[in-house]
């Protein structure tokens, strides 16, 4: 907030859309404890047992720390969007050696780029090749997995085509498959379906098993159509603004995706120059992992110092990812191919309500991780000083550090009660609040609305 404040959105906007000219020293960081999210298929092969889940745990926790403290916060914002848009569920079988490959050459290459681009990368990367079996599909027996989720889940959406676009959609895909002596992705002519294919408006004389001009021309195809820009567009309002956004603002921003090929940071642009986006507070609720992400950084707390060793450094991100995990959003393990829902209805239930505020207060107090994983930060520090004289003004003061706002007067009423006081009593020198109980104070104020909304 005070970084927005100096620099005005405008600039702050501009910086984070162009990640590779920012400086993000703790990201680099990050990178550095995680060797095994820079390493390619034969590197990940060679480094560790066959089949071991190794690195795909460690890109899981990677990806976790980064969002926390990463300065390229947009862009990790946005790679988590294309994550789950372009599912392939770590960790999982199949992926053992690719999943971080993947993560690195197609979802970060190209989150701020061409979705178009993405969307080719992405078709014939071996993480997605096994993850939805296109590596098996022939000519003889076409695999609909991939066909069918490439409509349905990456580009037009549910209900729009029938099942011989399907057949013909796996049909152009055959052909790209996995080596076996490299594990590495490549085009087999001998497997590739041979004769005429239509895919919705798409059609193709397909004549010779050369196919890879027709799976590039489909692909490009698919990602310039009119309905999946419209899913895209909707899928971004739902993330950014609200559960329900205007038919109008998913039309402009349909047409800006259009309007400048497929690229990103013109539709990211338009999308926050929207009155909806500037009038969106609180119109979103936090998702559990992102709730655990806003806490830690709110709270300040921080990786161990450079002084500590790199293990115990990774076992502080370690634990917090095994909270996210607990909380049912560990970062890119959604199961189904359809990535986490963006939605409040699907995380409403009181398991996870609960499981969000234990979260918070063993973050706040400091319980786990503690001090011998993370550089935490006490939560006596962060009552305001001068110390307020009643219970009122020291919520009222404390919630605008910690969420920006004041609470309600039900929330402040409630809180005040909570230490057998009102927002009109005066807080005495020898008060819990200031000493054992001040983790108590910032866990109920981080577990009202303002902290569970954006």
């Amino acid at each position: 907030m005070a970084e927005v404040a100096a620099l005005g959105t405008s600039v702050w906007l501009d910086r984070q859309l162009s990640p590779e000219n920012l400086a993000d020293p703790r990201g680099d960081r990050i990178v550095a404890l995680y060797p095994e999210v820079d390493r390619g298929i034969a590197e990940t092969r060679s480094s560790q047992n066959e089949f071991a889940w190794d690195s795909m745990f460690a890109l899981g926790e990677a990806t976790l720390a980064r969002q926390i403290w990463s300065d390229r916060q947009l862009l990790e914002v946005m790679v988590d969007f294309w994550s789950n848009h372009l599912n392939v569920t770590c960790p999982s079988d199949g992926v053992w050696d690719n999943r971080a490959d993947y993560d690195r050459t197609v979802i970060r290459e190209h989150s701020l780029g061409r979705f178009a681009d993405m969307l080719s990368a992405s078709a014939v990367h071996p993480a997605m090749l096994n993850y939805l079996d296109n590596r098996s599909s022939t000519k003889a027996h076409p695999n609909e997995n991939y066909g069918r989720e490439l409509l349905e889940l990456h580009t037009v959406g549910f209900g729009n085509y029938n099942e011989a676009d399907v057949l013909d959609s796996a049909r152009i895909m055959t052909g790209w498959t996995i080596r076996g002596s490299t594990h590495q992705a490549v085009f087999q002519p001998h497997r590739h379906y041979v004769g005429p294919v239509e895919v919705l408006n798409f059609r193709h004389a397909n004549a010779n098993a050369s196919g890879q001009p027709v799976v590039a021309a489909y692909l490009d195809y698919l990602a310039h159509h009119r309905l999946t820009a419209e899913r895209i567009a909707r899928k971004l309002c739902i993330r950014f603004v609200s559960d329900d956004p205007s038919n109008e603002l998913i039309a402009l921003i349909a047409d800006t995706y259009l309007g400048n090929d497929t690229a990103i940071k013109p539709v990211l642009r338009a999308l926050f120059s929207s009155d909806e986006f500037w009038n969106s507070r609180y119109a979103k609720a936090r998702r559990p992992a992102e709730d655990l992400i806003a806490t830690v950084r709110t709270l300040g707390h921080s990786l161990l110092p450079s002084s500590v060793g790199g293990n115990a450094v990774r076992e502080g991100v370690k634990a917090l990812y095994w909270a996210t995990y607990d909380l049912q959003q560990a970062p890119l393990a959604w199961a189904p191919p359809t990535g986490y829902p963006d939605v409040a209805a699907a995380w409403a239930s009181p398991s996870l309500a609960l499981g969000k505020i234990n979260t918070r207060r063993s973050l706040a107090e400091t319980w786990w991780p503690n001090d011998e994983r993370l550089a935490v930060v006490a939560p006596q520090t962060l009552l305001p000083i001068p110390f307020p004289r009643t219970y009122g003004s020291l919520i009222d003061r404390l919630s605008v550090r910690l969420v920006g706002d004041t609470l309600p007067n039900a929330s402040r009423n409630a809180i005040a009660s909570f230490f057998d006081s009102t927002v009109s009593t005066d807080v005495g020198v020898d008060d819990d609040v200031r000493t054992w109980r001040a983790g108590h104070l910032v866990t109920l104020i981080l577990s009202s609305a303002r902290h569970g909304l954006r």
